[in-house]
């Protein structure tokens, strides 16, 4: 299954509470942190709603 590699890029200083449970569910705790993910729907969901805050790179697993 392919993967994707999520980096937070602002912080979550002044970000609502389902934004910070977002990111907590991600297991982003940090600014320039990164985690890596399946490429699920569920995963691309949360990401949409955070696309201002984190950045997303594809991964090129085999």
């Amino acid at each position: 299954m392919a993967t994707i590699i999520v980096k937070q890029v602002r912080s979550r200083i002044g970000a609502s509470k389902d934004q910070k449970a977002s990111l907590d569910t991600l297991g982003l705790r940090r600014m320039n942190q990164q985690v890596e993910h399946n490429d699920t729907p569920q995963i691309r969901g949360i990401i949409r709603k955070l696309h201002h805050m984190v950045q997303v790179v594809e991964s090129q697993n085999n």
